[in-house]
C-alpha cells in the first residue's frame, strides 16, 4: 500500500511572528546601532531626521529576556487598536443578537443579489476613496463584519469581504490622491506644493483600482463555479457552519431603527475622523453607544446586552492579541537601534546611480523599509528629509521621490505583519494569515510591477513641478 503524503502544516500565526521577532533580535547583533538626530521642521511642525547627522551609537544586541519583554511592550503600544477590536466585536454581536443585522443583510441580498458584482465593486470603490482622501486605514476594520455577513448571504467567503474592505481602502491609501498621512506629509517635507501632481496619481489610481476589481471578481467567479476552490474551503470558522435559522426574521420597525442607527454611526465616524480628528478612542466609543442603543431599542435586557457583548469580544480575542504580537517585531528593531543604520546604508548605496535606476532603487528601498517602519507618516518623517535632497543630486524630481515613497509605503502593507491594521483586519475577518498571503501575493506582485512602471515614467517625464 502506498503511504499517504503528509501535507506540510503551516505554523500558527503567533509562532510565525515569534520567529520573526527572534530573527529581528539576531539582526540587532549583526547590524551596528546608529541614529540620526531629530529636529523640528519649521514648515510642518513635525519631528524629522537631520540628514547630515548620522552617527553610530552604543547598544543593540537584544537578549532572550529582552525579546520576551517586547511582546508585553507590543501589547501596551497597541492598546488602542486592541480595545477597538474588542468593542467592535462586542457591539456587532449585540446587533447580531437583535436580529437587525441578519434581517437587513437578507433584505439587501434579496434586492441586489443579481447585481452582486456591482455591489461589491461599489463598496470597494467607496473604501478606496476613503483611503485616498482621508487616509482611512485602521478605521475600515469596523466594516469587515458587515461585509462578511453580506458575503455569507451571497454564498461567498470571508476573503471576499476582507478584500473589498481592506484591499479596497489600500488602493486609495497607496496611490496617494490627497492622502494627508503619506502624500501630504511627504510633500510638505520635500517643500512641494500640497497635493501637487494629482493628475498623474489619478491615472495610476484608476489603473490599480481596475486591476484590483478584476482580481477580486475573478476570484468571486471561480468560487461561485466551484466552492472547493475557495481559500477558506475546509477552514472551520466558528458560526459559519451553523444553519442560519434567522433567514425569515422580520425587518420590523425596531430593527429598521437599529439599522438606520448603524449607518448614522458610520457617517458620524467618517465625519469625526475627517473634521474633528477622531481616532481609536472616539471610534470605539460611538460603536459602544451603537451596540447598547441597538440592544435597548430591540427589547434586549441589560444583562442580555452584557452577555452578547462579552460573547462578541471573546470571538475577537485572536484578532486583538495578534496586533500586539505583531507590534513586538517593530519594537525589537527600534530598541535594537538598527533602523536608522539601514536608512543610512541604503541612501549611501543609491548615490551616484543613473537616475532611472536610482529612482527605482528608492522605490525598492521604501518597499523593504516598510517592514521596519509600517507607519506612512513615520516612514515619511524618517526618509524624506534624506531622499528629497538625494533626489536633487541625482537629477530626479522631488515629486518622483515622493511617488517612490508612497508606493513603497503602501504596496507591501498588503504583506508585512508589522502593520497592525493589516493583522487586525485579517483577525477580524477570521481568514487565516497563511491563507490570506496565498490569496494576496499575486495581486501584490502586480501592484509592485505597476509601481516600477509608474516610477520609471515619472522619472522620464520629470514629474513635477520639481
Amino acid at each position: 500500500m502506498e503511504k499517504k503524503k503528509k501535507s506540510m502544516k503551516v505554523p500558527h500565526t503567533f509562532v510565525l511572528l515569534f520567529v520573526m521577532v527572534v530573527i529581528c533580535a539576531v539582526m540587532t547583533w549583526l547590524i551596528p546601532a546608529g541614529s540620526y538626530d531629530r529636529v523640528v521642521d519649521e514648515a510642518t511642525g513635525r519631528e524629522v531626521v537631520d540628514s547630515a547627522s548620522f552617527h553610530f551609537t552604543e547598544g543593540g544586541g537584544l537578549g532572550p529576556f529582552d525579546v520576551m519583554v517586547e511582546f508585553i511592550k507590543g501589547m501596551e503600544g497597541a492598546a488602542d487598536v486592541i480595545f477597538l477590536i474588542f468593542i467592535i466585536g462586542g457591539a456587532f454581536m449585540i446587533l447580531q443578537d437583535t436580529g437587525a443585522m441578519t434581517a437587513g443583510v437578507h433584505a439587501m441580498a434579496r434586492k441586489f443579489g443579481r447585481q452582486q458584482n456591482f455591489v461589491l465593486m461599489l463598496f470597494m470603490f467607496l473604501f478606496s476613496v476613503l483611503g485616498g482622501t482621508i487616509g482611512m486605514a485602521e478605521e475600515v476594520i469596523v466594516f469587515i463584519p458587515l461585509l462578511a455577513t453580506l458575503c455569507k448571504e451571497l454564498k461567498l467567503d470571508r476573503m471576499v469581504a476582507l478584500a473589498v474592505v481592506m484591499v479596497g481602502a489600500r488602493v486609495g491609501f497607496t496611490t496617494g490622491l490627497i492622502n494627508p498621512f503619506t502624500v501630504g506629509v511627504a510633500q510638505g517635507m520635500s517643500e512641494l506644493p500640497l497635493y501637487s501632481g494629482l493628475g498623474f496619481r489619478l491615472i495610476w489610481y484608476a489603473l490599480i483600482l481596475v486591476v484590483t476589481g478584476w482580481y477580486i471578481l475573478r476570484y468571486v467567479k471561480k468560487i461561485k463555479k466551484d466552492p472547493t476552490l475557495s481559500i477558506m474551503y475546509g477552514v472551520e470558522v466558528e458560526g459559519d457552519d451553523e444553519v442560519d435559522q434567522d433567514a425569515d426574521i422580520a425587518l420590523d420597525g425596531r430593527r429598521i431603527i437599529t439599522i438606520l442607527a448603524f449607518f448614522a454611526t458610520l457617517v458620524i465616524m467618517v465625519f469625526g475622523v475627517f473634521q474633528w480628528g477622531w481616532y481609536m478612542e472616539e471610534i470605539a466609543t460611538v460603536f459602544l453607544i451603537l451596540g447598547v442603543f441597538g440592544g435597548l431599542v430591540c427589547g434586549m435586557k441589560p444583562s442580555q446586552i452584557a452577555k452578547s457583548f462579552i460573547k462578541g469580544a471573546q470571538e475577537f480575542v485572536f484578532a486583538a492579541l495578534v496586533v500586539g504580537v505583531a507590534r513586538a517585531v517593530l519594537l525589537t528593531l527600534q530598541d535594537g537601534g538598527i533602523i536608522d543604520t539601514v536608512i543610512y546604508y541604503a541612501s549611501s548605496a543609491l548615490s551616484g546611480l543613473p537616475k532611472v535606476v536610482a529612482a527605482n532603487g528608492m522605490y525598492i528601498f521604501q518597499l523593504l523599509l516598510n517592514f521596519l517602519i509600517p507607519s506612512g507618516s513615520g516612514q515619511a518623517a524618517a526618509t524624506m528629509p534624506i531622499m528629497a535632497p538625494l533626489a536633487d543630486t541625482l537629477d530626479i524630481t522631488r515629486q518622483t521621490a515622493v511617488l517612490a515613497f508612497h508606493y513603497g509605503d503602501g504596496f507591501t502593507n498588503l504583506l508585512f505583519p508589522t502593520l497592525g491594521s493589516l493583522m487586525a483586519a485579517i483577525g477580524v475577518s477570521k481568514v487565516p494569515f497563511e491563507k490570506y498571503i496565498k490569496w494576496v501575493m499575486p495581486l501584490c506582485t502586480i501592484w509592485i510591477i505597476l509601481g516600477f512602471v509608474s516610477v520609471t515614467v515619472a522619472t522620464l517625464i520629470n514629474y513635477g513641478p520639481f
